[in-house]
């Protein structure tokens, strides 16, 4: 199969699809990989590099477009891109369609089969194509917020880990998943006290037995949200439900009853943001400000450390994308269940119930549609 990565066009999106290394794999394997031009300089991937591992470099996107089977990208497709789409051809891609009805329907009408990242599922229910990159987010969430808390970024100026003789910062991260670990894991090392909610008392367990002490667990149906929120200093935002928008925790009034300076960070942003005041950022402009609260709602977070999240998300993708090349779509998602479950458009109809149901889209089963 022809395989096809176009340089990503989101705004400060650094990463590409595919590192030389994955391009090697492909061609040894006796298929067509093209790049687009300069696609992985920013991530420190070279066109030489990429020519040595047997990809060719294609000038421009639409060429890319025209010529590949399988689109490969990192972000969602922007409109222009979404016109180049052809019928039955592949795109392999984050795609985050619960919070984003243009490109549903601009998919819908591309009749393409649309393979998202981040609803592929494992046998644990897991999500293997989402946790790399929620990883990478959960790390930069305390970076950018213990950044935002300076006082020449508006923010309380609080030193997250406190010094000698004075308390450090409080962090309260809500979901205790790969995002919510991750943040706790550079929080904990900073001395930040950390307060962690999740409505799983299993997941909360789990959560003790990896920090102990250095954390503070709290079962999200026993405690006071608007308290916890209003003595904190950081906010951390890590609530996932697969596939579907994120659920507001966060209100409008709980926002007021926080401390002057104190900082937001809504990880959950890509799935439409956690907290009622979000909306979405880019790495020039990261942050606003609403009720004197600083809010950091980076919509594509790990691009901002392009090498470090291209070839952790590489090392996720490749074996699915192999699959695909090898036995086409129909075959490959046939025969893994947990590789069917990414499949949120397939020729004009909507495969994925929590997408249709927010959207108001009819829902085909994926199985029946195959």
């Amino acid at each position: 199969m022809k395989i096809g990565v176009p340089k990503e066009i989101k705004p400060q999106e650094n990463r590409i699809g595919l590192t030389p290394e994955s391009a090697k794999i492909l061609t040894s394997n006796g298929h067509q990989v093209l790049i687009e031009n300069n696609g992985g300089f920013e991530a420190g991937f070279y066109n030489e590099q990429y020519k040595e591992a047997g990809a060719k470099i294609i000038e421009k996107a639409e060429d890319i477009f025209n010529e590949a089977d399988i689109i490969v990208k990192v972000k969602e497709p922007l409109s222009n891109e979404v016109k180049m789409i052809r019928e039955n051809q592949i795109v392999f891609t984050y795609l985050h369609l619960a919070a984003a009805k243009e490109l549903t329907a601009g998919l819908i009408k591309s009749k393409s089969v649309c393979i998202a990242y981040e609803t592929v599922t494992d046998d644990n229910g897991r999500l293997p194509l989402l946790a790399p990159m929620s990883a990478v987010a959960g790390r930069m969430s305390i970076q950018a917020g213990a950044h935002s808390l300076e006082k020449n970024q508006k923010g309380r100026g609080l030193l997250l880990g406190g010094a000698p003789g004075v308390e450090p910062a409080n962090v309260v991260i809500l979901g205790g998943g790969v995002v919510g670990e991750n943040a706790a894991l550079i929080a904990t090392g900073m001395k930040a006290k950390v307060h962690i909610l999740d409505k799983s008392e299993k997941r909360l367990t789990e959560l003790k037995k990896i920090f102990g002490d250095k954390i503070i667990p709290r079962p999200s149906d026993k405690t006071n949200l608007n308290e916890l929120v209003s003595k904190c200093d950081l906010l951390i935002g890590g609530v996932l439900i697969p596939g579907a928008e994120a659920p507001k925790l966060v209100t409008k009034e709980m926002i007021k009853n926080m401390k002057r300076g104190s900082v937001i960070v809504d990880v959950a942003i890509d799935q439409g943001g956690c907290v009622e005041t979000s909306k979405p950022t880019t790495h020039a402009e990261p942050t606003y400000i609403v009720d004197d609260v600083v809010h950091y709602c980076v919509a594509n977070m790990p691009g901002g450390v392009p090498r470090t999240s291209t070839l952790a998300l590489n090392k996720a993708i490749l074996p699915f994308l192999s699959k695909l090349a090898d036995e086409g779509y129909e075959k490959a998602l046939k025969e893994d269940k947990n590789f069917l479950a990414g499949l949120n458009i397939c020729k004009g109809n909507v495969t994925y119930k929590a997408v249709a149901d927010v959207l108001g889209h009819k829902y085909i089963s994926p199985n029946e549609l195959l």
